[in-house]
């Protein structure tokens, strides 16, 4: 967010904290995108706070939440001490969470893998509505053919979007029988390492699809502690992954930091791997 935003959705987050009961003295930004988390204090509470754009997505990271804290699965919980839903305050969309102390030590693939099989079985566990993984690659190529959204795109490089959008989704959508609900971005800045062991967290990108689409955002060794996994199509979810990467930053309003930056690296990205598929 802008900083004028920023600061508005700062004091949201404050604001909704207290009136919940909760003590407010602080509030520390810990992550800034197109939503912002706040570490607030002394209460000891993670606020995400997004624009009320993002109201649908907010309700239903909650609604993942609570059927996921039901079975016991590792993700990072919602605050017993106030009610589990959404606030909305001043144009945004306020939920509040427990917040854990971090581990700075990295998490080992072997445990990597752990935690996303242990995640991947609670999934199993639970009744959910949500989107597929090709719901998202169609959302993404969308924003690649219209060339008002994304007019910045150079046209060597939409193609190449393009054709690895539309084909390996195409391809990701044929292993239907593989299909089960999934975190949707499984990647480092989305598992916690706490003193509880490693935590989920940023719930509202569950979809359904095979899980070597999870597996594909995760380090490349954590796949060979992974069971079962098919690592030719983890190869070309990583593909895929990369390819609605660079979609998102070649946006017009993309607001990612350092976004002229990561749309060189997302297209390199997506050339290195379609090149270990053989699909170069």
């Amino acid at each position: 967010m802008e900083p004028s935003e920023l600061r508005r959705a700062v004091e949201a987050g404050r604001a909704t904290a207290s009136e919940s009961g909760l003590r407010v003295d602080d509030a520390v930004v810990v992550h800034n995108s197109d939503r912002v988390a706040l570490r607030l204090a002394p209460c000891d509470v993670l606020a995400r706070v997004a624009p009320s754009g993002h109201l649908a997505d907010s309700e239903f990271e909650v609604a993942v939440a609570g059927r996921l804290a039901d079975v016991d699965a590792p993700v990072a919980g919602l605050d017993p001490r106030v009610d589990p839903r959404v606030h909305v305050r001043d144009g945004f969309a306020i939920s509040l969470w427990t917040y854990y102390e971090p581990v700075e030590s990295p998490i080992a693939p072997a445990d990597y893998a752990d935690v996303l099989l242990r995640h991947h079985a609670a999934l199993r566990r639970i009744a959910l509505q949500a989107p597929h993984v090709t719901d998202r690659v169609a959302a993404a190529l969308r924003e690649v053919n219209d060339r008002e959204k994304s007019p910045e795109l150079p046209d060597s490089d939409r193609q190449l979007l393009s054709g690895t959008l539309s084909g390996l989704g195409v391809a990701i959508g044929v292993e239907d029988a593989r299909d089960q609900l999934l975190h949707g971005e499984a990647h480092p800045g989305n598992v916690l390492n706490t003193t509880r062991g490693p935590l989920f967290v940023d719930l509202a990108t569950c979809c359904r699809g095979p899980v070597e689409f999870d597996l594909a955002h995760a380090p490349e060794e954590v796949g060979t502690h992974y069971a079962g996994a098919d690592h030719g199509l983890i190869d070309r979810c990583r593909a895929l992954n990369w390819a609605m990467f660079s979609a998102w930053r070649w946006r017009r309003d993309d607001h990612m930091p350092d976004r002229d930056s990561w749309r060189v690296e997302g297209l390199h990205r997506v050339r290195a791997a379609l090149d270990r598929c053989g699909l170069g």
